[in-house]
């Protein structure tokens, strides 16, 4: 990073990020530049992977240091953190997590392009799936996966986000943006990317057995 992060924890948790970026793209989740992945750190800080990046080929030089309450960016000069810095900041403000990841996974993306509203926020009915286990449920045998508007200004996204959160006690940790993709979270990135993999093979399922997912939801 041109700016340079301040001590040894930062680097080691740019390391981390980098080389699940790396992964995520070799499985086609994170195609080109897409998606953004973070880390909170001890201080209140968080490490986010920078703005515009080739997401193959990212080392810790490709991070920001952002504010995890407000999601502005701490550390000087380039790489610019992710423009949906916002979202993670909404997911942290609200939430006990300690990573965020946001990617395009294909069937995740597929159902958020199906179940979601231009116009507002949905909630996808989830039950029965073997998998809901793997999200750290209270109750897992059900949940309800938000899916929210993809408006065009981020921190309005965001506020959706963090309005939803705050509200909603039993929440997964998971959400959909309508058009885009998808976001997990969880007490480290292992964690978050394994609730990741659970909600993108329910979304597959959900292709595969729904027949209300044949064609797109009617959007009124």
């Amino acid at each position: 990073m041109s700016g340079g992060l301040a001590h040894g924890q930062q680097t080691e948790v740019a390391d981390e990020l980098a080389a699940l970026s790396r992964q995520l793209y070799e499985r086609g989740w994170m195609p080109g530049t897409a998606g953004n992945l973070s880390v909170r750190l001890p201080d209140g800080h968080a490490v986010i992977t920078g703005s515009g990046r080739d997401k193959g080929t990212l080392t810790r030089h490709d991070m920001a240091l952002v504010d995890t309450g407000t999601g502005g960016q701490l550390s000087p000069g380039l790489p610019r953190a992710s423009a949906e810095t916002t979202i993670h900041a909404a997911v942290y403000r609200t939430t006990r997590a300690r990573a965020v990841v946001h990617v395009h996974s294909p069937y995740a993306t597929a159902v958020a392009c199906r179940a979601g509203d231009p116009a507002r926020t949905r909630t996808l009915p989830l039950t029965g799936f073997e998998l809901l286990k793997g999200l750290g449920l209270k109750h897992p045998a059900a949940c309800d996966l938000p899916v929210f508007p993809n408006w065009r200004e981020v921190p309005r996204i965001a506020a959706d986000v963090a309005g939803h959160l705050g509200a909603t006690a039993d929440a997964p940790p998971g959400l959909l943006i309508t058009d885009h993709g998808i976001t997990t979270w969880g007490d480290d990135l292992r964690q978050a990317r394994n609730r990741l993999e659970c909600l993108e093979s329910i979304c597959q399922l959900l292709l595969l057995t729904r027949t209300d997912f044949a064609e797109p939801w009617k959007r009124e």
